[in-house]
Parts: structure tokens; C-alpha cells; sequence
């Protein structure tokens, strides 16, 4: 098994397979080239733990690739080689971010040394940083917050499924945390020390998501100008998220449930085989039984990523939960702003249960933390609220134009018209733009798109 990889810029022949023999034998994958011109080009093609360049060569010398290379890339690593004579260029060098120097000639002892003590720092650098962002996931998969009965049950599914590597189907509107339960599954599983690698499949273009999820070789396509792992690679031994995988293309349905069924996927351009050890957990707002009816997704997709359905509810279902979620929101929003909110009246909290929270927690989220930005201290009142929310008071504004008969209402129609009113003065509002409406509503792009296709109102509008 290599101990990393190793780019060696030498134009002498006699240091540079020195260098070679000295780190292949240490279990090092070495590219050795001859000036800082070959170097650039080799640093663009693939990826390096050390590089190691002499400081006088022709065309590009040492100093000019060091200098390109931190640009690139700040954290990279290099050790410069220099003789005696040039030894405090090599300290200035140093100064310009060298990890170390080596001095003429060429010592296997100081070599090894020098690049041990290099893929240490880089280990350890790599593992610090690891573990802050697991420790951050992990601080997120515990923001879900909630002791209303359907969220109880929520939970109570999640203790269930992550201990087995089941594929998970994550459903709800846009803005109630699917990705929150996704990472609270994946910290309860035996793959939490391995990378949860989430992917919005909804906002990459079709073009680019194929690349995006299995990687692709050099040369296999315009602009593939060196090989690139892709996130089922980068997902090994964990978990892959496919947020948004509704809006998946049929040609790639066909690729993601090769993988299911099979473990396994090429890259693009690739010949070799590659096996997926991953468990993968994928959410949609979208009806997906709808959209397989629809001939929009793939049937066969649809039963193996829906073994174990996960229904997350809309913030209007959860009532219990709001004032739990405000006072959670406030006090963290107090902290990280360093301001000194107090509380919200009953009198605000109370228009905040008649509020319908179309964009869910996150536009709760969103809207606490505006509040607290937009006051130093004391208590949030009715009067700081949005005139949207204020406005939220008892009954809905079309509903005193519902009559009720005997035989009742149909409720879904009566909804469905009210949904479509706000959608059409959403998009008068914003010229007929869906970005401006999208946002108008709280809603992501994608969830209004949908809802005007589901309400045949899709034609006429501008991206």
C-alpha cells in the first residue's frame, strides 16, 4: 500500500533518480519531472501529498513553482533542495511558505526525514480538520429539536434504521430539515467515523451531476484535464446523501440504481470497475409515487431507495414544537450575534402559531434571526413581526369567501385554489420571474417549479 504521492522537480538526472529510488523504496508513489514548467503541469493533472523541487532550474526554477503552487493551493506542501551557496534563498524561500529544505548532496537520511516529518503534519492537518467538520456534522444532526407526537415518531424511526445499512427515502416540504435527519441517521450508524458526502442533485446541472456523483478520467470529456474522484468515491465506507434526487435525469436513475443493485460504477471515460461501499440515503419534496405514475421516475428506483420512508412534517403540523423552536433559535441567534433578546410577548408567539410557514423551520430560522439583528435587547413584540405574519390573524384572507353546505367542502380544492392564488400573485409580483417568486414565497426554485407543474401553470414564465 503507497504512504502518499510525490511530485520531484530535478533537472539533474543523477539527484533526480536519487530521489526516486530513495522514496519508492520508503512505499512513496513518485512523479519525477525536470523543471518547475513540467511541475505546473503535472500539479494541474493530479493530486499531491509533497512536492519537492530544486531551486535552480531552467525555464520555471524552484522559487517560481513554489510561488505558483501556494497560490494554488496554500495548504500544499513543499521542500525545496538547494547547495550551500544558495542556502539563504532557501530560508527566503521558507518565509514564501517551504515546508523545509534539503541541502546538496543529497542525503537518503535527511530525505526520508524531511518528507516523514512533512506527511505527518499533512496527516495531522487532515485529521484536525476531519474532525471539526465531524464534529460540526455531529452538532448538526443534533439541532433536531421537536416533542410533538408526529416528531416523536420521526425520532423514534431514526433510533430504529440507523444501526442497519437499509436505504433510506427522506420526504417532506422544502425547508423542514431532511438533511438534518440524514445526518442524524448516518452519526447513529456503525459508518459514523466514515464521510456522510451529501449531493443537492436538484441544483447541479444535468450536465455536470453524472461527473459530479462518479468522477470521471482525464481526457473524457472538453475540460477533464486530469482524473477526479467523484462523491460515491469519496463516500467509501459511509454514507452518500442524494438530496433532491426527484430531479434526477432518467439516463442517471439508471446509473444510481446500478450501484444499488450491483455495488458498483465506472467513472466516466474509466474502464475500471470501481466497488461502492456506501449506504445512501435520498430525500425529495416531491410525490414520488406521483411522479413514477407520471413516467417521471423510475419505478424500480423508486422501491429500492424507498425501503425505509422517513415523512418529515410541515412547522404548521407541529404546533408543540414552536414555541420550543423560537426560544431555541433565539438563544442561539443571541449568542453568535452577541446580542440580548429577551424573549417574544405571547401576544407575537400567538400570530406565529396562525402563521402557515410555507418555507418550514428554515424560514422560522431565518426570520428569528432577523428579528434579533434588528434589536439590541429586551422583548420581541407584535409590532416587530413582518406585515406578512402580522396579517396571519384568525382565518385565512380567502377563507370568509368558502361557503359550507351540508355535505361539507372539498378541503383539498378549496386549498389547492388558495395555493394558486398565491402562486400567480407571487409571479405578478415579481414580473413574471420564478427566481424573484421563489423567493418572494420562501420557497426554493425547485418546489415552485413543481407546484406549477402539478397545477398546470407551468407556461409563460420567465427563469
Amino acid at each position: 500500500m503507497k504512504n502518499g504521492k510525490i511530485l520531484v522537480a530535478e533537472d539533474n538526472q543523477l539527484n533526480k533518480d536519487t530521489l526516486t529510488e530513495i522514496l519508492t523504496e520508503e512505499g512513496y508513489d513518485v512523479k519525477a519531472v525536470n523543471d518547475g514548467r513540467e511541475g505546473i503541469e503535472a500539479f494541474h493533472q493530479d493530486k499531491y501529498d509533497i512536492i519537492i523541487t530544486d531551486l535552480r532550474m531552467p525555464r520555471v526554477d524552484g522559487l517560481e513553482f513554489l510561488k505558483y503552487v501556494k497560490d494554488q493551493n496554500r495548504d500544499s506542501i513543499v521542500i525545496m533542495i538547494t547547495g550551500h551557496g544558495t542556502i539563504s534563498t532557501a530560508v527566503s524561500a521558507m518565509k514564501t511558505g517551504a515546508f523545509d529544505f534539503i541541502t546538496k548532496p543529497v542525503k537518503d537520511e535527511l530525505v526520508k526525514l524531511s518528507v516523514s516529518r512533512a506527511m505527518s503534519f499533512a496527516r495531522l492537518r487532515d485529521e484536525n480538520v476531519s474532525l471539526k467538520e465531524h464534529i460540526k456534522e455531529q452538532q448538526d444532526a443534533a439541532k433536531m429539536i421537536g416533542y410533538s407526537d408526529c416528531m416523536k415518531s420521526v425520532f423514534d424511526t431514526i433510533a430504529k434504521v440507523s444501526s442497519s445499512d437499509s436505504t433510506v427515502l427522506i420526504t417532506g416540504e422544502s425547508g423542514t430539515g431532511k438533511e438534518l435527519v440524514a445526518r442524524a441517521v448516518h452519526f447513529r450508524s456503525e459508518r459514523r467515523h466514515q464521510p456522510l458526502i451529501a449531493v443537492n442533485c436538484g441544483a447541479i446541472p444535468e450536465d455536470l451531476l453524472e461527473s459530479e456523483l462518479f468522477g470521471h478520467e482525464k481526457g473524457a470529456f472538453t475540460g477533464a484535464i486530469r482524473n477526479r474522484m467523484g462523491r460515491f468515491e469519496l463516500a467509501q465506507g459511509g454514507t452518500i446523501f442524494l438530496d433532491e434526487i426527484g430531479d434526477m435525469s432518467p439516463s442517471l436513475q439508471v446509473k444510481v440504481l446500478r450501484v444499488i443493485q450491483e455495488k458498483q460504477f465506472e467513472r466516466i471515460g474509466g474502464v475500471k470497475t470501481i466497488n461502492a461501499d456506501v449506504r445512501i440515503i435520498a430525500a425529495t419534496n416531491q410525490n414520488l409515487e406521483k411522479a413514477v405514475a407520471e413516467k417521471k421516475f423510475r419505478e424500480d428506483l423508486f422501491y429500492r431507495i424507498n425501503v425505509i420512508p422517513i415523512n418529515l412534517p410541515p412547522l404548521r403540523e407541529r404546533g408543540e414544537d414552536l414555541p420550543i423552536l423560537v426560544n431555541h433559535f433565539l438563544s442561539h441567534f443571541n449568542k453568535i450575534k452577541k446580542k440580548r433578546v429577551r424573549r417574544i410577548t405571547p401576544e407575537a408567539l400567538d400570530r406565529l402559531r396562525q402563521y402557515a410557514w410555507p418555507g418550514n423551520v428554515r424560514e422560522l430560522q431565518n426570520l428569528i434571526e432577523m428579528l434579533v439583528v434588528m434589536r439590541e435587547e429586551g422583548d420581541i413584540s407584535l409590532e416587530d413581526l413582518p406585515a406578512k405574519i402580522r396579517a396571519s390573524e384568525g382565518e385565512s384572507p380567502r377563507a370568509e369567501t368558502i361557503v359550507f353546505s351540508e355535505k361539507g367542502i372539498d378541503f383539498n380544492e378549496a386549498v389547492g385554489r388558495l395555493e394558486k392564488d398565491l402562486l400567480l400573485k407571487a409571479l405578478k409580483m415579481s414580473g413574471g420571474v420564478k427566481n424573484r417568486a421563489a423567493r418572494l414565497l420562501n420557497l426554493n426554485r425547485t418546489t415552485l417549479v413543481e407546484k406549477l407543474k402539478r397545477l398546470n401553470l407551468s407556461g409563460g414564465w420567465m427563469d
